[in-house]
């Protein structure tokens, strides 16, 4: 009798046992709570929705904590310079050297694990490495600290296999924007909450500010911009379906220019493996079609049928008016196009905004004709040119202003983050900040509300 009890109750362990398989790993018993303690389901678990209420809050700066030992913040530094090449010009590319500073071709910055908190909770062994382009090359030329960073918490999940899956609060990468050669530390999150309210896909943001221990001291490193990752939460948020392909083009294949076709520099983000090119191939086919010139109805026929005109026109009005030299037109990057399985269109995401709302640098910002961008540019100079499409972008231009880019609103804006951030930026440290002064500030936000209406002015004067 004893026997068949200890087998019956044997049985209804392992059956419990195998029922929690699909338990969330908060729940599991491989969690250890008195090594991870702060470890719970809606926290860390991938079992939740992106909780972008707390994650993205508007009307708080939020305080991040990130320790990284010694000897991977060594790692990160040796990286770092292993990858930033220097001409031979006074002092070398180095920090605070006085040469040329060259990002190495194909460069993928070193992941480490750190150990990140927010609100006393901590979030374990969470991956961490530096980010950016041009913007680390100058920073690290120039012996700023300040420099990007991306997170990804589920990094290391391997190698810890406790941990796979980590999540902060359903987010599984973010970025850590350093708000670069923008002295109002605002133009990154604006940029983007402003392409969103008008109907674009476009990440969610606020502001944070970093503290890092480097292994040996902690050091405030001011006012950060946390921007969601594209291929992580926005194509699911934003999107019906979050299936689709997505690429990020960078280089000379992102103009789609004639003869620029090159799958290594259209970089596919999602479905990986499949490694399936056909839609943008096809999209680069259609533009540099024979038929722009010889049955332009058939050429745009062609073209509605893999790529979201409407969307495209209607981001190339706003960033238009908005001004940002960063971007196609001027710059081959810092957008995606997502595959949107609902209908099988191309579609365009805009991404890195920091040098948004501002007449530029390197030749200044588009003008709102467009007339003069060339056919290295053909997304816009072969659509501008159909006379229906010209009228859609004029449009877009008129609606903007008149539902998004209202001056009154801006300057408020405006405002009202200047008082949220006024004092953060202010205590940011020489070193650790693009500012050179607390005034610089002051006036960078005084700019941005004269902007607004200069460039309200502008777009009534260029629709009349």
């Amino acid at each position: 009798m004893n026997k068949i009890k200890i087998f019956f109750i044997s049985f209804l362990i392992i059956s419990f046992t195998a029922c929690r398989d699909d338990i969330s790993i908060a729940e599991s018993e491989e969690i250890d709570t008195t090594v991870y303690s702060d470890w719970s389901d809606s926290t860390h678990s991938n079992n939740v929705e992106p909780n972008y209420s707390i994650v993205f809050k508007q009307n708080e700066v939020l305080r991040f904590d990130i320790t990284i030992s010694s000897k991977y913040w060594s790692a990160m530094q040796s990286d770092l310079a292993a990858n930033l090449s220097s001409s031979s010009g006074p002092g070398g590319g180095g920090p605070g050297g006085g040469g040329v500073t060259t990002l190495s071709a194909d460069y993928d910055p070193v992941w480490v694990p750190c150990s990140f908190k927010y609100n006393g909770k901590e979030w374990y062994n969470v991956g961490v490495r530096y980010k950016g382009n041009s913007s680390l090359q100058s920073a690290y030329q120039s012996g700023n600290k300040k420099l990007s960073l991306k997170l990804d918490f589920n990094q290391f999940g391997s190698e810890y296999p406790a941990l796979e899956n980590q999540r902060f609060y359903g987010f599984k990468q973010l970025n850590l924007n350093n708000n670069y050669n923008d002295a109002s530390l605002m133009r990154e999150k604006i940029g983007a909450d402003l392409f969103r309210q008008f109907g674009l896909a476009a990440s969610q943001t606020t502001f944070c500010v970093v503290y890092l221990n480097n292994g040996s001291t902690t050091q405030y490193y001011g006012v950060y911009a946390l921007v969601e990752e594209v291929d992580d939460t926005v194509l699911d948020s934003q999107f019906t379906d979050g299936s689709g392909n997505l690429y990020k083009p960078d280089g000379d294949a992102a103009t789609f220019a004639s003869g620029t076709y090159d799958t290594s520099e259209l970089y596919l983000k999602t479905n990986v493996d499949a490694g399936n090119y056909s839609d943008i191939k096809a999209l680069y086919d259609v533009v540099n079609s024979s038929l722009r010139t010889s049955d332009v109805e058939t050429w745009k026929s062609n073209l509605e049928k893999v790529m979201d005109v409407n969307v495209f026109l209607k981001w190339l009005a706003a960033n238009t008016v908005i001004q940002n030299w960063d971007t196609y037109g001027k710059m081959s990057h810092n957008y995606y196009l997502y595959n949107n399985p609902s209908n099988n269109l191309l579609t365009w995401i805009p991404w890195d905004n920091n040098e948004s709302l501002q007449e530029g640098k390197q030749s200044g910002s588009l003008s709102l004709s467009l007339s003069e961008v060339g056919t290295g540019w053909p997304l816009i100079r072969y659509l501008i040119a159909i006379d229906e499409y010209k009228q859609i972008y004029n449009g877009y231009l008129q609606q903007f202003i008149d539902e998004v880019f209202i001056p009154a609103n801006m300057i408020t804006t405006y405002s009202s983050y200047y008082t949220l951030l006024k004092d953060y930026v202010y205590a940011e440290q020489s070193g650790y900040s693009y500012l050179t002064s607390d005034s610089q500030f002051d006036q960078a936000v005084a700019t941005l509300k004269t902007h607004v209406q200069s460039r309200t002015d502008a777009v009534n004067s260029y629709l009349k």
